[in-house]
């Protein structure tokens, strides 16, 4: 029986006195991808910031990795979030942001130059990231999440800006870290996106 990443049981969340998650369980294994879907503000976002302990639950028991998620570098060791985008370091490239995070974290799943090459960055290894596209910044954020490793990734809509070529592209990435026993969860509107990773689907509903 594969390893239990998550385990997430009778999650409930409120913006001031609106609900915004309740009743929500979520288990994932080593090696699987789940999906979460459903209609805008029904708090995807909202379960994804709880499995990465950046908001507590009202109610509700979350374990991540043998235990409780919290926002701190032990938890930040083994699990990757991409979610807003971040905040890009003033004067450096495509290129050095990637080499920072190699610098930072031991033990890479990719070299700088393979990074550049999967997500299709090569091209633009010496700009800065603020000249980009929105997808091409939203490629240098999975870029630099999936550089270092990790047993957990966490994705806030991943499809965010890409095309449907690079969709495919990204699909088969995440088949390859499930493949090596890794856990994906993401919050997703795009099906093909989830049916290309082989993902299971939760499909949240507007809390009452």
């Amino acid at each position: 029986m594969s390893e239990m990443i998550i385990a997430a049981y009778g999650v409930e969340v409120e913006l001031g006195d609106t609900p915004v998650l309740r009743d929500v369980g979520l288990v994932a294994a080593a090696g699987e991808v789940v999906a979460v879907v459903g209609e805008n503000g029904v708090g995807k976002s909202t379960l994804l910031r709880c499995l990465a302990g950046l908001r507590p639950p009202l109610r509700g028991r979350i374990e991540v990795l043998g235990g409780p998620p919290v926002d701190a570098a032990g938890f930040w060791e083994r699990v990757a979030l991409v979610a807003d985008e971040p905040a890009w370091y003033p004067g450096l490239s495509v290129k050095e942001h990637l080499e920072l995070m190699r610098a930072v974290h031991r033990d890479a799943r990719l070299t700088v130059g393979e990074a550049l090459d999967t997500f299709e960055l090569r091209g633009r290894a010496d700009l800065s990231p603020l000249t980009l596209s929105t997808g091409q910044r939203q490629r240098l954020s999975l870029a630099m999440a999936l550089l270092r490793p990790s047993r957990l990734l966490l994705l806030d809509e991943p499809e965010r800006g890409l095309d449907t070529a690079f969709r495919a592209r990204l699909a088969a990435i995440l088949r390859g870290y499930a493949g090596d026993g890794g856990t994906v969860v993401m919050a997703t509107h795009d099906l093909r996106l989830a049916t290309a990773t082989g993902a299971r689907l939760i499909t949240l509903e507007a809390a009452s």
